[in-house]
């Protein structure tokens, strides 16, 4: 009889010789495997330890192995297999109708990197393309006196974001809006966060079908990744009084396409935040600099 950390490494290798694809909460085969076996076991996902000995039955060893070959047939993310991602130790629904959360900006809410830049003025703030509405939650719950909007273009997005906003009791502190770009959005805000998508289409091309399972209106945005980028910071320019206050600032998801970003906008000043990933994934942009 297998044991659960058996079966995790059995399961691991299978992806593995399978050849998926990884970076949608994990990036390696066996975190992967952990991840699905645990979930499919009924076991605390953060207790490996503690139930590695434990013996798995042959009915659980068949629903597993069902499991991990639906994962190398389907080619689907694990979190659309299990209906739950994670960021920052924090559960949310997902499922196909809303990309795969797993932005930075969640490292820079938990880590209070972005909190220089704030103060008690700070009341209002916009989640832009919020997807599922994992950063709208996590702003809301980094600065409980804070009121967020979570806008997306889609509709299918937001009814995901609901199921988030209403499992985690914020729908008093957090509007979830339909918006292309901020065509629809109530400001002006204190803080905008933004994963947009912004993957070039070159990379999109050379994408692993895991990602291509994703909503494509997540991920691309033109030749150079740039599109919604600049439309948003031209329609900043355009109007800052009706988005931004006077303080504000724009905390920006990019990505690996940062030469795309400064060949773009070479004369924009930004600070560039640190994340796990490195330097160069997120920006923030004051209104001063949007404006200079």
């Amino acid at each position: 009889m297998k044991t659960v950390i058996e079966l995790i490494e059995a399961s691991a290798e299978q992806l593995t010789q399978a050849g998926v694809g990884f970076g949608h909460g994990t990036t390696n085969a066996f975190d992967e495997a952990a991840w699905l076996v645990m979930w499919r076991l009924g076991l605390p996902i953060d207790d490996l330890d503690g139930v590695a000995e434990q013996p798995v039955s042959n009915e659980q060893l068949a629903q597993v192995r069902q499991l991990i070959q639906e994962r190398i047939a389907t080619r689907k993310p694990a979190a659309y297999l299990t209906k739950q991602a994670w960021l920052q130790g924090v559960p949310f629904y997902v499922d196909e109708r809303a990309i795969v959360p797993r932005s930075f900006i969640a490292e820079l809410l938990a880590e209070g990197t972005i909190d220089d830049w704030l103060s008690d003025k700070t009341q209002r703030v916009l989640d832009l393309c919020t997807g599922n509405g994992s950063l709208a939650v996590l702003a809301a719950m980094a600065y409980p006196d804070v009121s967020v909007d979570g806008a997306d273009i889609s509709p299918d997005a937001l009814a995901v974001a609901r199921i988030n906003v209403d499992q985690h009791d914020l729908a008093d502190r957090i509007a979830l809006l339909q918006s292309n770009g901020l065509q629809s959005v109530n400001g002006p805000y204190d803080l905008v966060l933004c994963n947009p998508p912004y993957v070039n289409a070159k990379s999109m091309k050379a994408l692993p079908a895991e990602y291509l399972a994703e909503p494509e209106l997540a991920l691309a945005s033109g030749e150079d990744g740039m599109d919604f980028t600049r439309q948003l910071i031209a329609d900043l320019r355009a109007q800052p009084n009706k988005f931004m206050t006077a303080d504000a600032v724009l905390v920006l998801e990019i990505g690996n396409e940062r030469e795309h970003f400064e060949r773009a906008f070479p004369t924009l000043p930004v600070f560039w935040l640190p994340t796990s990933s490195g330097d160069d994934q997120v920006l923030l942009i004051t209104r001063e600099a949007l404006l200079s």
